[in-house]
This record gives C-alpha cells, sequence and structure tokens, in this order.
C-alpha cells in the first residue's frame, strides 16, 4: 500500500509537466500550457518501491490530458528518454519522475487494474478505493512484453503481447462502453469552469 505523503515537492508536478507536455506528439497546444489539476488515480506498487499515479491536467483551452507518471528513488535503467524530471520532495529527497508508459513497473500494475486484479486508489488519501476508475475485460490474460511503449498524434500504444492496449493522452467525453472492443478503463475529471465529464482513459482490442 502506497503512503501518500503531505509535504513539499520543488519543483511540483504541474511545473515539469508544463516543461514536458509540449515535446509529447499528442501535445495539442502551442507554446507552454497553463497547466490545472483536473482529475486521477493512483495504482499500488506490490513491491512498494514506486509510486504510481495517472495525473488528469487541463490547460486553458480546456483540453484534457491523461500523464500517467512514475515516481522512483533512483534512475530507471534504460529509460532516459522517458524522464520528465526530477523532485525533491520533503519526505523521500530526490524522485525520479517517468512517463509511466515506459515503466515496466506500471504497465505491470496497469494491465492488472484492466483485468480486475488490482484496484485503483484515491489520487490523494493513503489505502482509500477510487470508486470513480472503471473498467471492463473479456479477453484472455495481458501480459506486457520487453518492447517499448509507441507514441503517436492520438495517444499510446502499450507493449502487450496478443492484444492492443491504447492510452488516450488527450482525453474527450466519450460513453464508456465503446464496441468492438475487448475492454476499457474509464473516469472523470473538472473542466476548468467546474464541471465534471466521464469518458475513456484506455481501450483494449
Amino acid at each position: 500500500m502506497a503512503v501518500v505523503h503531505r509535504t513539499t515537492l520543488t519543483p511540483g508536478k504541474l511545473d515539469l509537466l508544463t516543461a514536458w507536455l509540449p515535446t509529447r506528439p499528442w501535445y495539442a497546444g502551442t507554446g507552454d500550457p497553463a497547466l490545472a489539476k483536473a482529475g486521477g488515480f493512483r495504482l499500488d506498487d506490490p513491491a512498494g518501491e514506486v509510486g504510481i499515479e495517472f495525473m488528469i491536467v487541463t490547460d486553458a483551452s480546456g483540453t484534457a490530458y491523461l500523464a500517467p507518471l512514475t515516481y522512483r528513488g533512483a534512475p530507471l535503467d534504460g529509460a532516459d528518454h522517458a524522464l520528465v524530471g526530477t523532485m525533491e520532495h520533503g519526505v523521500l529527497g530526490r524522485r525520479w519522475a517517468y512517463d509511466g508508459c515506459h515503466d515496466p513497473v506500471m504497465v505491470a500494475q496497469f494491465l492488472a487494474l484492466i483485468e480486475g486484479r488490482a484496484q485503483p486508489q484515491d489520487q490523494n488519501a493513503t489505502d482509500t478505493p477510487d470508486l470513480d476508475i472503471t473498467r471492463a475485460y473479456t479477453g484472455e490474460g495481458l501480459a506486457s512484453t520487453d518492447g517499448a511503449a509507441t507514441d503517436d498524434r492520438e495517444g499510446t500504444e502499450l507493449p502487450v503481447r496478443g492484444a492492443s492496449v491504447r492510452l488516450h493522452r488527450v482525453l474527450r467525453p466519450s460513453p464508456e462502453a465503446p464496441s468492438g472492443t475487448a475492454g476499457h478503463v474509464a473516469g472523470s475529471w473538472r473542466t476548468p469552469d467546474g464541471t465534471r465529464v466521464r469518458g475513456l482513459l484506455a481501450v483494449v482490442s
């Protein structure tokens, strides 16, 4: 069970994402965005070593982005290309923040979530399930491969054997049960005017 610490982060997560998002092929804006936290959830690392957080942020235009992040106490070998930045944590010290789609711990736990073997956790509270996040899956067991996640202008394809697991990076309100898919993960977020909307975070086909 991951513990949510009430402490300082320097720089903050939004600061890291402000610099990182414009470097992504799926970034829909121009220049550095003015970001606000809009939603998200966490997953627990069974080994208790890696923090896993799915952040949803919005920019001034109202565009919502999904940014899965992992937080580590040391650099992840071979993942320099996925480094979002480093932070000083008031309790844990130096933390390396990575794009979680390129972190094998996050990929494994996200597949476990899709299959119903992992429970989403509240983004801001310890040992508190997040009942807003829903999932469904009707296929065979999912297993990650040694390949790399692939980014394109629409999202990120995870390295999964025998299925296509795609994270939506630019989020839009949408039905929770898309036709012709084997599974999905859905959740909600707040728009800049405070409206809560719901949509798909990932689909399996």
